[in-house]
């Protein structure tokens, strides 16, 4: 299974039961494809959505994802990444999002040596790294935090030096919302 991301924008802004709804109203295609809904995170507002889905392919979640009528032209392939020593739990504990776009392809591995030379300045700011969706193509990256508020994850990147172009607080929604929601 390909790891796969879609970020998407709302207007009007949606809430967290549209969120569900939308969940509930996909589930059968997403089914009939193979594709699996991860976790969604969906920014304060209501006006951007991230979500994570493996899935045989790209195509397939192409798909899947257009049958009810989702905008699949920010769909890319993703590699997950997680923070050394990280499980579910942590992931769970996520609350911010960190935007990252290069106009030509990077290495993970020089933005991580970046962001690990300005450790001291998230760890100040209590924010925690805890993965990274990483583009195929190597053009895009979101990263997850743990943190007091996306303020505090701003001034952590600027003070590191680590490039970002946003960050934004977001709730999660998966599989486990959606079984509560449906009680």
């Amino acid at each position: 299974m390909t790891d796969m991301v879609l970020e998407r924008n709302f207007d009007p802004a949606i809430t967290p039961a549209d969120v569900l709804e939308l969940a509930r109203n996909s589930s059968e295609c997403l089914g009939i494809h193979r594709v699996n809904w991860i976790a969604s995170y969906l920014d304060l507002d209501g006006q951007c959505m991230v979500c994570h889905f493996s899935a045989p392919d790209m195509e397939s979640t192409r798909i899947a994802l257009r049958q009810v009528n989702a905008d699949t032209s920010r769909l890319w392939n993703a590699s997950v990444h997680d923070a050394p020593g990280t499980g579910a739990a942590d992931i769970a504990d996520a609350n911010v999002i960190v935007e990252r776009s290069f106009e030509n392809g990077v290495e993970l591995a020089d933005i991580q040596g970046i962001e690990d030379a300005g450790a001291r300045c998230l760890e100040i700011r209590k924010v925690r790294f805890l993965r990274t969706f990483f583009a195929a193509d190597r053009r895009r990256m979101l990263c997850l935090y743990a943190a007091p508020d996306a303020e505090s994850v701003r001034q952590a990147q600027r003070e590191a030096g680590v490039p970002f172009d946003e960050a934004w607080a977001f709730r999660r929604h998966g599989p486990d919302s959606l079984a509560r929601a449906n009680g």
